[in-house]
């Protein structure tokens, strides 16, 4: 079995990940390559298309939102993500299993919870109007006072197939968003065909090569060895220099290490950062507390070389925005005058307004 180094499944996610150069590619056209993109915030997907995109305008991303070819809905992991109209009503069935599961995460505040009553109850709330959560969990209550309103409000949206509703401000959704029923905002109704051996190929398409485990962290699938043992035939099958067995598309493309990886600005919660149970290939063990947070947040990252080597931030002050720059080690002033470089282009794309723009690195 060849052995497939740590150096090489960089380069081959980096292109999976359209971070080796960017492309003339459409944002739905991209937003299906990856399979999605996190979105638990509403900016971040804008910077992540831009990181990969060449020319990337935010007004395809809108417009795309707005034209229903592209939705925002709790996905992945039960995570909102954003994926292509097309791939929710294809996999959203499949990933019901997983988001059925994850009541389990309620524990006792579950008392009492009756979806076969909860879920009617909710369509005909949000089929009168969509609403946020904020609005929704007392109007639930109201009709189910005895069950703790945050468990109602988080089984409506897992069991419930909901997207979030896009509107005129600048990241297309506001901090809190309105969500709205899937098979009323889109023109097709939802498959009921079980598509989880599509949904593999379709992770090692923009992740691969990966270990089963590396599937189950990125979709929260259960039985992912069983998923992979089942495609097998249709694989090409490698080792990691651990020993751990990965598995990839025959025609999927695996650079040598070598090849050039220019810096790159990754979003906070960017899939890149996620989507493995071993990160080691992006991601060295020692900084991963530096950019996965105790609560669960991810920070924004930049890459040298194709591994996560810091984290950034921007902030506005009156005219000037500022990107602040929080590398883990040193870096060459080579390295710096491309961060520099790149980061100056991404504050005009993320403050057009700004009169200045400056990139500076922390103490």
């Amino acid at each position: 079995m060849d052995i497939v180094t740590r150096g090489r499944l960089n380069r081959a996610t980096l292109a999976r990940q359209h971070l080796l150069s960017r492309e003339q590619v459409s944002a739905v056209d991209l937003v299906e390559r990856l399979c999605g993109i996190q979105a638990q915030e509403a900016r971040p997907p804008f910077v992540a298309l831009w990181t990969r995109i060449a020319g990337f305008d935010r007004r395809e991303l809108h417009e795309a939102l707005h034209e229903r070819r592209i939705v925002r809905a709790t996905l992945l992991r039960g995570t909102l993500h954003l994926m292509s109209a097309a791939d929710y009503l294809r996999f959203r069935h499949t990933l019901q299993p997983m988001l059925t599961a994850s009541l389990r995460v309620l524990g006792s505040r579950a008392n009492g919870l009756d979806l076969e009553r909860l879920l009617p109850t909710a369509r005909a709330i949000l089929a009168a109007a969509p609403r946020s959560f904020t609005e929704l969990r007392p109007l639930l209550q109201e009709a189910f006072p005895a069950v703790n309103d945050r468990a109602l409000g988080y089984a409506v949206r897992t069991q419930l197939p909901l997207v979030m509703r896009p509107t005129q401000d600048r990241w297309s959704f506001p901090t809190v968003a309105a969500f709205t029923l899937a098979d009323e905002w889109l023109p097709e109704p939802l498959s009921t065909v079980d598509e989880t051996d599509q949904l593999a190929l379709r992770y090692l398409g923009a992740f691969g090569p990966a270990s089963a485990q590396d599937f189950h962290t990125w979709s929260g699938l259960a039985e992912a060895k069983q998923i992979m043992d089942r495609l097998r035939h249709k694989l090409e099958v490698f080792q990691d220099e651990q020993g751990r067995e990965l598995f990839d598309l025959p025609e999927a493309p695996r650079p040598e290490e070598d090849v050039p990886a220019p810096v790159r600005y990754l979003p906070e919660f960017d899939n890149l950062v996620l989507a493995h149970s071993d990160r080691t290939r992006v991601l060295a063990e020692a900084h991963r507390g530096e950019v996965v947070t105790k609560n669960l947040r991810v920070r924004a990252t930049f890459l040298v070389d194709g591994q996560v080597r810091g984290v950034w931030e921007t902030t506005r002050k009156k005219d000037k925005a500022i990107l602040t720059l929080r590398p883990f080690l040193p870096l060459s002033r080579g390295t710096l005058d491309e961060l520099v470089e790149e980061g100056e282009a991404l504050l005009r794309f993320q403050e057009p307004e700004a009169g200045t723009v400056e990139v500076t690195v922390a103490p």
